[in-house]
């Protein structure tokens, strides 16, 4: 984004500082940047941009797989697992050029800035054409994503995921060659090529794909990439039980601890799912301050169970949240979910307030995605944010002094009036700026890659 060194104001009815909720705030931005932040603002200044509602920090979608958005309700017939998902996922990857995936992406990013979100964390692995060969571009599908975020409007943090066996001490499958660069050295290579160059707008960080997908003596150089690099590292983490029933048979450990033996855990890794851990496996994460992102609708999409969330909270870790595979684009959702599936778990309520939920899914989010400048409004931070509605039937009521609640507990992605990233209006008034027919745009890049 160019700079602009103008002072934008936006004035917003309501405003979650600090975990507070504040009338009447005035945000003053300039090159991409918030300014000041004035309370106690009775109307908007002359020239400001109302803000009709809540205006939180923008939503940061943890852990994203843009080309799943093309399963939506496809897979939502009959019966199956989380493997036979995988069949069908399949055959939507091999479907996937670089010009069709930027389409895809453009238009799944452009759904994602109309719920709110600023940033997000693309877990990307469709690396080479459908028959394995390399691209005269080495990263022609990486820069779709790029590119595709950019003209979205919102911020990318690009895993590019190391993928290189179908399972344990086995040869990737026709359908997973697309996704192997060979060895990790290879992928290295591929991976170091990548810049983050787009406006400051795009970051580079690196992905384990599973302890199945990358063998164990590989595991240290995709560490070392990105501890080289300072860069955020993800992976897929037991998100199965037969993943780690596998693990065990393969090297007599759990997959957390193979990370740990190899340097795969800490401050700089975000573990996904993580859904079946022992007590063992939850003090590593915490212990290491491994940051564990919980895609609560995916995970009850695809069968996976419910994650010991709280209990990896307690133990250290810092916990964010995912849309994943996409059945729905909703960080609000994603957010109380994570509570409201721990209470049917333990039969409990009240695991974590609603400030801590829009915590998990702001300021958490981008530290995990390597973004530490946003996710709070103050001074200095990047001006990213998003305005939802407190007029809707979901959300009305005690607006002042229930406004949190009520956006986390009812709230749902079409509630988002508001999205500004680095200060500029990225959706307006529930209108997209640069994609205003995203329905359409989605229609036609599903359909070109769905039989």
């Amino acid at each position: 984004m160019p700079a602009d060194h103008a002072v934008t104001t936006y004035w917003a009815e309501y405003a979650w500082l600090n975990g507070t909720v504040e009338p009447a705030v005035a945000l003053d931005v300039a090159d991409g940047r918030i300014t000041a932040v004035g309370t106690g603002v009775a109307a908007p200044p002359p020239g400001a941009e109302p803000l009709r509602g809540l205006t939180i920090p923008g939503l940061a979608n943890t852990h994203s797989h843009a080309f799943h958005r093309a399963l939506r309700s496809t897979v939502q017939v009959g019966s199956g697992t989380f493997w036979t998902w995988r069949d069908t996922m399949y055959q939507i990857a091999s479907r996937l050029t670089p010009d069709t995936y930027f389409a895809l992406a453009r238009a799944v990013y452009a759904e994602m800035a109309l719920a709110g979100i600023t940033c997000v964390g693309e877990f990307h692995y469709l690396h080479h054409d459908r028959d394995g060969r390399r691209y005269d571009d080495l990263n022609a599908m990486g820069g779709a994503l790029i590119a595709a975020a950019a003209e979205a409007g919102i911020r990318l943090t690009l895993l590019d995921a190391c993928y290189l066996s179908s399972g344990f001490g086995r040869e990737p499958t026709p359908a997973q060659r697309r996704f192997s660069d060979g060895t990790a050295e290879a992928w290295a290579e591929r991976a170091g090529r990548l810049r983050a160059d787009i406006d400051g707008t795009v970051r580079i960080g690196a992905a384990v794909h599973s302890v199945r997908a990358v063998p164990a003596q590989e595991l240290g150089t995709v560490a070392a990439w990105a501890e080289e690099r300072d860069a955020p590292l993800h992976v897929h983490l037991s998100e199965q039980p037969a993943e780690n029933e596998a693990c065990r048979e393969a090297h007599g450990c759990t997959p957390t601890e193979l990370l740990a033996d190899h340097g795969v855990t800490g401050p700089r890794t975000t573990a996904v799912h993580a859904t079946h851990l022992t007590d063992s496996d939850i003090a590593l994460l915490g212990g290491s301050a491994t940051g564990v992102c919980m895609c609560p609708t995916t995970e009850r999409d695809l069968a996976d169970g419910v994650g010991p969330a709280a209990a990896l909270q307690r133990a250290g870790s810092t916990l964010s949240l995912g849309s994943d595979s996409h059945a729905v684009i909703d960080l609000l959702e994603e957010a109380r979910a994570m509570e409201l599936d721990e209470r049917l778990r333990t039969r409990a309520r009240g695991h974590w307030t609603a400030a801590q939920l829009l915590r998990a899914a702001t300021e958490d989010g981008h530290a995990a995605l390597g973004w530490p400048a946003a996710g709070r409004l103050e001074t200095g931070m990047l001006a990213d944010f998003t305005t939802i509605a407190l007029d809707s039937v979901r959300t009305v009521g005690p607006a002042s002094r229930m406004a949190t609640e009520a956006v986390v507990f009812a709230g749902t992605a079409a509630d988002v009036r508001h999205t500004v990233v680095g200060g500029r209006h990225v959706v307006r008034d529930g209108v997209h700026t640069t994609v205003p027919d995203v329905p359409g745009v989605l229609a036609e890049a599903v359909a070109a890659v769905t039989p």
